[in-house]
């Protein structure tokens, strides 16, 4: 019982303590705010003289009004520091804006003048594709009534009126878009048939024999007079010279030669081949072969070489063209490459 009034002591010595240690603290904070207030009201007295001989202005004001007046003075002038450094960063930021808007305004000017020549290209190519469209017999797409009144390049592309706000270079690019899209199709029908005509012409003799397209015709197909005989003579076919001997003969058409035979007193070496729809070629006087009789030759590759066989004046290729049973002029299915010579002489001819 009396240890444990002993801490009970002890307890209550601590708290009383505890309780004197913050009442003193209390009492120095009361008393330093009373410092404080006691000195903010303090009255200062500002005298402004002027340097007349007029009336001397007194102003009273206290401590605390006095540091309000500092503080309002500082936040102000730190204010003003802070707006000024903000608005020379605002004036650099919209310097640099101007700048890409020139820029940006340049660049749609190159823009527009490209949009112009898109236009005139696209109105060129529009007119090309009509015309071969034409010609090849391709239904094409008839100009609306729109498109047909007036010659500007606006009602040209079936232009619509431009709604409010809308750049006018955007809705060109707009049309010629889907014109070119419209344009896909035709193209493409072009191309088919190109292609299909380019597998006929390789069936057809309308290359010129001699590779390079060299050469000139030294006698045409028809009525000639015989170089052996001076009697006039029916001429199968066309003399091509080139002068010498051993310049490459090619096949004018897809086939598969026939024949390859040597006639002394006639066509000496000489190749036939046979093409589709009918046709034969014959190529004679040559120098030597380059093919066998049975093997399949595409046209423009070479079967021989240009020579002096047979029955001739000179060295020169004897070629032929028949349709079925009949003879044709060779001149009217070559692919000439280079301005025939007429009543040139001086190439050999044949029989």
């Amino acid at each position: 019982m009396a240890l444990k009034n002993s801490y009970k002591k002890i307890e209550n010595g601590f708290y009383a303590k505890l309780e004197s240690f913050f009442a003193r603290i209390g009492k120095a904070v009361a008393s330093f705010f009373r410092s404080v207030v006691t000195m903010g009201k303090q009255r200062f007295t500002i005298m402004l003289i002027p340097h007349s001989e007029k009336k001397v202005f007194n102003i009273q004001v206290t401590l605390f009004a006095l540091v309000f007046v500092c503080l309002l003075i500082g936040i102000l002038t730190a204010s003003f520091f802070w707006y000024s450094t903000s608005y020379a960063g605002t004036s650099r930021l919209l310097t640099q804006k101007d700048d890409n808007l020139k820029s940006a305004q340049a660049s749609l000017d190159v823009m527009r003048d490209e949009t112009t020549d898109l236009l005139k290209s696209a109105k060129s190519f529009e007119s090309a594709l009509s015309s071969t469209l034409d010609v090849l017999g391709i239904q094409h797409a008839p100009d609306t009534e729109e498109n047909s009144k007036g010659g500007d390049l606006s009602s040209f592309f079936n232009a619509k009126e431009i709604s409010q706000g809308n750049l006018k270079e955007v809705s060109e690019l707009k049309q010629i878009t889907d014109y070119l899209n419209r344009s896909i199709d035709p193209v493409k029908e072009i191309g088919a048939l190109l292609n299909s005509q380019n597998a006929v012409l390789s069936d057809i003799p309308t290359l010129w024999p001699v590779r390079g397209g060299i050469g000139h015709i030294s006698m045409y197909f028809g009525q000639n007079k015989n170089p052996f005989t001076g009697l006039w003579y029916l001429h199968k076919g066309v003399d091509i010279s080139t002068f010498h001997i051993g310049d490459p003969v090619i096949a004018t058409a897809d086939g598969t030669v026939v024949t390859v035979d040597y006639e002394a007193g006639g066509f000496g070496n000489y190749i036939i081949i046979k093409h589709k729809h009918g046709f034969y070629t014959r190529y004679a006087h040559l120098q030597y072969f380059r093919v066998s009789k049975g093997q399949k030759v595409q046209q423009g590759q070479i079967i021989g070489a240009i020579g002096n066989t047979g029955l001739t004046t000179g060295p020169h290729l004897h070629y032929e063209v028949h349709l079925g049973s009949d003879v044709v002029d060779p001149i009217k299915f070559l692919n000439i490459r280079h301005s025939l010579a007429s009543n040139v002489t001086g190439g050999g001819t044949d029989r």
